[in-house]
């Protein structure tokens, strides 16, 4: 994780988020293996508890909710994308504006952009549903109404499009990318890792909408319009930046930035067992 990550250690201090928000308490066992505190991480309400009392205790949320079925977001590994973009994004002067595409229901990013480094944030979706709890989220805490927008995008064909106005400018853009490329896809991922945890089928419940989850062409092709399209914006953006899951989807990534000649880097991540990497492109920006 980044030096910065408050989270780089893996332990949960349990006591201190039951004190911020009770309604974890239910969902704390002991680990009889390592005599310690722990949640059922296949449980999706015990997740959400604790996501939501780590954004309360650590970075100053006075409530924050998700409608059922919503993907929660893990927050250590969401943070970890924010602490690299400040990286890249460094020598940029204040204020900070930044673009999140695909907020999402639980609008992380704008919310951690804002709450760590006190950015400017927009937040944009298509899923209307979406756009509503998020805006709830926001509003919960006095700070991010007045830091943060959120934005129906109402054009599936476009990504930026619609949303950066003629005047706008954005010193960085973050997206977590649909995964899937078909629900089928998605509900046979979440199958195998109940599998791994050894839970049974009957116990499936696989947090995320349609949009949030899978894409035609998933990962792969949602990128790859998305770096076609930020060529229309190259002026109004100083570095598009998103997290890549799937790694033998970077070549195609990489032949398409250089078919624009833009400058790109690639920044490998690693979140407990999960490996994944962020790709940063600008057309008049450098990298350290």
């Amino acid at each position: 994780m980044n030096p910065r990550n408050i989270h780089k250690n893996s332990s949960y201090d349990f006591d201190s988020l039951i004190k911020v928000n009770k309604a974890l308490q239910e969902f704390v066992t002991l680990n009889k293996h390592t005599n310690s505190l722990t949640i059922d991480f296949s449980n999706p309400k015990a997740v959400i508890e604790l996501n939501k009392s780590l954004l309360i205790h650590h970075y100053g949320l006075a409530n924050w909710e998700l409608p059922d079925g919503f993907l929660c977001p893990p927050i250590p590994s969401r943070v970890d994308y924010i602490h690299y973009v400040a990286d890249i994004i460094a020598k940029e002067q204040e204020p900070i504006k930044g673009l999140d595409v695909g907020v999402g229901a639980n609008a992380i990013y704008t919310i951690l952009g804002t709450q760590v480094y006190n950015w400017d944030m927009v937040g944009c979706d298509i899923n209307a549903q979406s756009i509503e709890a998020a805006r709830k989220n926001i509003d919960f805490t006095s700070n991010l109404k007045d830091k943060v927008k959120i934005i129906h995008q109402k054009d599936n064909a476009n990504i930026f499009k619609g949303i950066i106005q003629k005047d706008d400018y954005f010193h960085f853009t973050v997206c977590n990318p649909p995964f899937y490329s078909s629900e089928e896809d998605a509900s046979k991922n979440a199958s195998q890792k109940l599998k791994n945890l050894g839970k049974g089928a009957s116990e499936l419940n696989f947090g995320g909408q349609h949009s949030e989850l899978w894409c035609n062409g998933g990962e792969a092709l949602f990128l790859k319009r998305m770096i076609k399209q930020s060529a229309d914006f190259k002026t109004q953006v100083g570095y598009f930046t998103s997290l890549v899951s799937r790694k033998e989807n970077l070549p195609k990534l990489e032949k398409q930035l250089k078919k624009l000649k833009v400058n790109y880097t690639i920044i490998p991540m690693e979140h407990g067992n999960k490996k994944t990497r962020l790709i940063a492109w600008s057309f008049n920006k450098t990298f350290n």
